[in-house]
């Protein structure tokens, strides 16, 4: 069955791989972005061909803005090669990294690296992959509940994902002409190796964290990755413009 194709960037690990194999499941055939450990990101590509689904890796820095076109050149071939042609159907910025910084001790090397990782980058891939993405195609870029609620030593990582909120909408009004729905996703706490593994690690950290939401227990790389790929499909068709924060209910 021919299904539809999405890229996911980061898709080797965490978030990004639940979100990978939600989308598979869902009929979508799959373009993964990895930064350096390729053979993650090969495991993933044989968990969606054995969905039957396709499925293909391309290495991405998302932190070199230079490295894009030839990037874009990647998908556009595999596009070509695998897919007669065909264009995406959706893009998911997930591609991440965590700092945790105090205030008072952020250097400005931190701040860069959040803002070209967690910003400049997804604006510009975006925007380099505009005539690729179909009209009427979905973009879901990852935010983070640190926009909404604070922890010490998240200032520019939640600066960062607040910004992403904020493009989300301008997106949304602009690329609305080409029915092009963009939506972001914050997710709460989640037990992934991400900013170290300490949710999924640090049991006292876990408990503190269940203790402050609603439903009690801290997220799973499941509970986002079906949300992502509900946003991706049609049965999200009338959602835009729209912050979904997916943390169970922590600090309502």
């Amino acid at each position: 069955m021919k299904g539809k194709i999405a890229l996911v960037t980061g898709g080797s690990r965490g978030l990004g791989k639940d979100a990978a194999l939600k989308l598979a499941e869902k009929g979508f055939d799959i373009i993964i972005t990895y930064q350096t450990k390729e053979e993650f990101a090969q495991q993933v590509v044989k968990e969606i061909q054995d969905l039957g689904r396709k499925a293909f890796a391309i290495a991405l820095d998302l932190s070199k803005t230079s490295g894009f076109e030839a990037f874009v050149d990647k998908v556009k071939q595999i596009l070509n090669d695998q897919f007669n042609g065909d264009l995406l159907d959706a893009l998911v910025n997930n591609a991440g990294i965590g700092i945790n910084a105090p205030f008072a001790e952020a250097t400005e090397e931190q701040l860069d690296a959040m803002t070209n990782i967690h910003f400049k980058g997804p604006y510009f891939l975006t925007q380099k992959l505009l005539p690729l993405l179909n009209d009427g195609s979905s973009v879901v870029n990852t935010s983070s509940g640190l926009a909404r609620f604070s922890f010490a030593g998240y200032s520019a990582y939640g600066a960062m994902k607040a910004a992403i909120d904020s493009l989300s909408r301008y997106q949304a009004l602009e690329l609305g002409s080409r029915k092009i729905r963009v939506n972001s996703v914050a997710p709460g706490a989640i037990a992934t190796d991400f900013g170290g593994g300490a949710t999924r690690d640090n049991e006292e950290f876990a408990q503190f964290l269940s203790s402050q939401t609603a439903l009690g227990r801290v997220g799973m790389p499941d509970d986002i990755g079906r949300v992502v790929a509900f946003l991706c499909s049609e049965d999200s068709k009338w959602i835009n413009a729209q912050r979904i924060e997916v943390s169970g209910g922590f600090k309502i």
